[in-house]
């Protein structure tokens, strides 16, 4: 998680929880002069589209008057869907036993991306098979995971 989004989920979780919801993680997907920030909300009882536009109007209220991203973006809110992105150690925790996506910010082991089994979290570290080999990884060096879908 780079700076800007540790102050972001810092600045919008209360607003958020607020009004009823957990703010599961957020991404700022910087694209040249114009970037976007998707933030990840979730409920007991699922997420509607309208959720997504009252959550929306709530952080967007927060970020004009904070203006903490100096350039131009859109903000997006979605539900993690299918493809549920692991943010926190427990949404790992949650995932255990689940095939999983992963690229970290370090290669380790010679690679970036990982696709397996997520076999165990202990702590900061998780552990994931690919390919019949176990590779553990520090989930701060995770850049991007999600939980791979089974159709």
């Amino acid at each position: 998680m780079t700076k800007l989004e540790q102050t972001l989920t810092e600045m919008l979780t209360p607003a958020v929880e607020a009004i009823g919801f957990e703010l599961l993680g957020l991404e700022f997907i910087q694209a040249g002069r114009h970037s976007t920030l998707r933030v990840y909300i979730d409920h007991p009882d699922g997420i509607t589209v309208d959720n997504c536009a009252d959550v929306s109007r709530q952080v967007g209220a927060i970020l004009d008057v904070e203006d903490p991203i100096t350039n131009e973006y859109d903000l997006e809110v979605s539900s993690p869907g299918v493809d549920r992105p692991l943010f926190k150690p427990e949404h790992y925790q949650n995932a255990v036993g689940e095939e999983v996506r992963l690229r970290t910010k370090l290669p380790q082991d010679g690679r970036r991306n990982f696709k397996g089994d997520l076999v165990a979290v202990n702590g900061d570290m998780i552990t994931i098979n690919v390919d019949n080999e176990e590779f553990m990884l520090m989930i701060s060096n995770v850049e991007r995971a999600n939980i791979i879908a089974k159709l």
